[in-house]
């Protein structure tokens, strides 16, 4: 058995001065580790740009922007009320996007009749190769040939759903963008001549290619050559009460990924009464065209009801009543918000 005998006091002094030392030297240690940690960490936050704040779309506005194009008239192609139309839309967007273009093209619809159309086209960073581009037809139908009363089948038809709403919602972004501005390239495309295709009454086997010839002009000859963009998105009737708006079948096709992800935006952001997580049928609309013409992955944001009196499209579909009273704000909003949702995360 060893016996411990006591210390020596000035020892037991230098032990505990030394233990002093080393006590502080590891704290000093410690807490430079920490604080080259949290630079560390400050640094890798700082690359990763933050998260823009997203904008509160205007409901109003939109809707403001929907009737102003009801009030022209019938917008159909070579008529005082398309001319008329199409100056109002390209002097707005001169106002809010850094570069606006009117692509005339010449074009054959369904009789064999020459028409001349104009594609606007509103470029916001148009320098930057990261694009995406957002479209609608602004156009209106010639023909209300799906309407109740027979006689009412050769009447040029208000379109404020069928054109009119989707031209009205991208208004609205192309000013929420010039007022918030993003670093990425966006191309607000506004089709015309979608609606130009043969009558119900006496349509034959012309083929889906009589209908989207906007859309098939810029999809083979786009505003800048060698034009590409990550995605597009297409909306169509996109303004009434109550719509809903499924996996329609060639966005799943071509753009499943960014699809579905626009639609979980939608439904984050509380519109998944709207955004409806169904299969919806294939429509051949412009968004067609430019999948299989210009290769660029785009979806369709269009109110499908397999219910409704013409079995795929909302009951006011290419009639007479497609006019402004169809027009709801907060389906406006709907689809305004999660666009804007989807402009300004970073991750898509």
């Amino acid at each position: 058995m060893i016996q411990n005998k006591p210390l020596n006091n000035k020892f037991v002094a230098s032990i505990s001065l030394q233990l002093m030392v080393v006590m502080t030297t590891m704290v000093m240690i410690t807490a430079g580790c920490n604080n080259e940690q949290r630079q560390q960490a400050g640094s890798s936050v700082e690359t990763q740009k933050p998260l823009l704040q997203v904008p509160q779309f205007d409901a109003d506005s939109a809707y403001a922007y929907v009737k102003q194009q009801v009030d022209f008239g019938p917008r159909v192609p070579e008529t005082e009320a398309h001319a008329a139309a199409v100056a109002w839309i390209t002097q707005s967007l001169q106002q809010w996007a850094d570069t606006v273009l009117v692509q005339d093209f010449v074009t054959r619809v369904y009789d064999n009749r020459i028409f001349n159309g104009k594609n606007i086209i509103a470029s916001y960073n148009p320098g930057s190769k990261n694009r995406i581009f957002l479209s609608a037809h602004y156009d209106s139908r010639p023909y209300a040939d799906h309407d109740a009363d027979a006689s009412n089948h050769k009447t040029p038809i208000d379109g404020a759903n069928d054109g009119a709403s989707g031209t009205g919602v991208l208004m609205e972004l192309a000013r929420q963008l010039h007022l918030h501005p993003v670093s990425r390239g966006i191309d607000i495309i506004l089709f015309d001549l979608e609606d130009y295709g043969p009558p119900q009454d006496t349509q034959t086997d012309q083929g889906s290619d009589s209908w989207g010839l906007g859309s098939q002009h810029w999809s083979a000859n786009p505003h800048q050559p060698n034009y590409n963009a990550r995605y597009g998105i297409l909306l169509d009737m996109v303004g009434a009460a109550d719509a809903t708006f499924p996996l329609e079948g060639f966005s799943m096709y071509y753009a499943p990924d960014i699809t579905k992800r626009v639609w979980e935006t939608a439904a984050a952001a509380g519109y998944g009464d709207y955004f409806v997580f169904e299969k919806g049928t294939y429509i051949t609309d412009d968004h067609y065209f430019v999948n299989t013409i210009a290769n660029i992955p785009t979806l369709n944001i269009i109110h499908l009801e397999p219910g409704s009196v013409n079995g795929t499209f909302y009951d006011h579909w290419h009639t007479t009543s497609d006019d402004i009273t169809q027009i709801e704000p907060a389906t406006l909003k709907a689809v305004g918000q999660t666009l804007l949702a989807v402009i300004y995360q970073k991750s898509f």
